[in-house]
């Protein structure tokens, strides 16, 4: 579903020295004002802001390999713990997780789907594509129901609930669609209204301004 995902944030020199140096994902292309990384099958932007921005974003990994990035990980940063474990299966999407955090504050997921395999050793190129994107706003109703006017719909029930998260989309890529002031799982981070840009595989593009409102390009 994300062919491209465009974040801000007003930490530009650390992101792009953690995901290019620490977590060793390729740049695409970078300016004084963004770099673009290469997840899998999609692309990750970060773009200068000179506003605090928070997110949540989880990148697919083969569910084979999912010791093995713990690993990886483990190399490389702290991974985030919840209820004094760090990892979590989610029968709901026959997936296991674990969550860590960048210097600006933004949460990463790593989830395995246990569909999925993968026969070599975890590398960044274990990176499968974009699973989650988070948009956090407080129009959550609003913006729910212009998401599934171009066929995001939501999943696991009828109904968007301005007040919880939500998973918008299916298989195994959505948009989490949540109110501000909510804690992040795996976090002690609270969801706040952050600008966003996406496109999707399908051509369309959103764009989320810094007041929690979209527009459908």
């Amino acid at each position: 579903m994300f062919r491209a995902v465009k974040l801000y944030t007003d930490k530009l020199k650390q992101l792009k020295g953690f995901y290019g140096n620490v977590l060793g994902l390729t740049i695409l292309e970078s300016g004084d004002e963004f770099f673009k990384l290469s997840i899998g099958t999609s692309t990750l932007t970060f773009q200068q802001s000179s506003k605090n921005t928070v997110y949540h974003f989880a990148i697919n990994i083969p569910g084979n390999q999912f010791t093995l990035a713990k690993y990886w990980a483990k190399e490389r940063v702290t991974l985030n713990r919840e209820d004094a474990v760090d990892e979590i299966y989610y029968s709901r999407f026959n997936a296991d997780a674990f969550y860590f955090e960048d210097p600006a504050g933004n949460i990463i997921e790593l989830i395995a789907r246990r569909h999925v395999d993968k026969w070599s050793d975890f590398s960044s190129d274990s990176l499968l594509n974009l699973s989650e994107v988070s948009i956090t706003t407080p129009f959550v109703q609003e913006v729910g129901e212009q998401l599934q006017a171009i066929g995001v719909h939501v999943s696991g029930h009828v109904d968007i609930d301005p007040k919880e998260l939500n998973f918008l989309g299916s298989k195994d890529t959505f948009i989490l669609l949540v109110p501000p002031n909510r804690r992040w799982y795996f976090s002690k981070k609270i969801s706040i209204t952050s600008p966003i840009e996406i496109e999707f595989t399908d051509g369309q593009t959103i764009s989320m301004s810094e007041d929690g409102k979209i527009n459908v390009i």
